[in-house]
């Protein structure tokens, strides 16, 4: 009896100091607050190019056509979701895959942007976000990107006194000529500067009011761009 308990105990300690198992964790307890995790799950985006014009594409009629999207693939990730926004009416596709590329019908001679979220159990990770042109037929100049607001953030609470109003534009002409800043404590707010040919504007605020904000791109040709209207609140 005695030699059975021995040879019982022998193998658990075996058991319990064997190296640990190799296989690759379950999926849905990969750590979303570990950045070495996150950035592995995290995809590059390939194509259509940042800022781009995309002119290459499968027709199906003169106002549409098929771009395949593409994108560098997660190692670790299980699927894709991408969403593509078209930025002059606001409307978003959003799809599935298992691939690292997709084909997608749009609107031609239309600005879009888009990204990807690759996903592994419950943890996913967003791309970055870029913006492109899909060509058309006989367009010789396109309107500049909407403008990308970066300060105050959406609903943001500023001290008040002087803020600094920051932004980025973007052109596949290379052509941006001057902004006009529109500024205001209603929701449709008036110009309030124009022809400004910096990507910033310091203005003076009242504390306790609300202001609504946007920003008009001008390029070369004429052609103009809006960037919606964002709002802050002043402390």
């Amino acid at each position: 009896m005695k030699r059975l308990i021995y040879i019982f105990s022998l193998c658990f300690l075996m058991f319990a100091c064997s190296s640990p198992s190799t296989v690759e964790p379950d999926p849905d307890t990969l750590d979303p607050e570990e950045p070495s995790q996150i950035e592995r799950l995290t995809v590059s985006l390939q194509f259509p190019h940042k800022d781009g014009l995309c002119n290459i594409g499968a027709d199906i009629t003169p106002t549409e056509s098929t771009v395949v999207f593409e994108w560098e693939a997660s190692e670790i990730a299980e699927s894709y979701s991408i969403f593509v926004t078209n930025l002059v009416d606001g409307s978003t596709i959003e799809d599935e895959t298992t691939e690292d590329k997709i084909g997608i019908v749009l609107n031609r001679a239309t600005p879009y942007s888009w990204y990807v979220i690759s996903k592994r159990g419950a943890v996913i990770a967003e791309s970055e976000t870029w913006k492109f042109y899909n060509s058309g037929p006989g367009v010789q100049t396109y309107a500049p990107f909407p403008a990308t607001i970066n300060s105050p953030d959406m609903a943001a609470s500023v001290n008040a006194g002087n803020v600094n109003l920051r932004w980025t534009g973007s052109d596949v002409d290379n052509d941006i000529a001057s902004y006009d800043v529109y500024l205001g404590t209603n929701n449709n707010p008036d110009i309030h500067a124009t022809d400004v040919t910096a990507s910033e504007l310091n203005v003076s605020v009242t504390s306790g009011a609300i202001y609504y904000w946007k920003i008009v791109t001008k390029d070369a040709a004429g052609n103009t761009s809006e960037s919606g209207v964002f709002q802050f609140r002043v402390l």
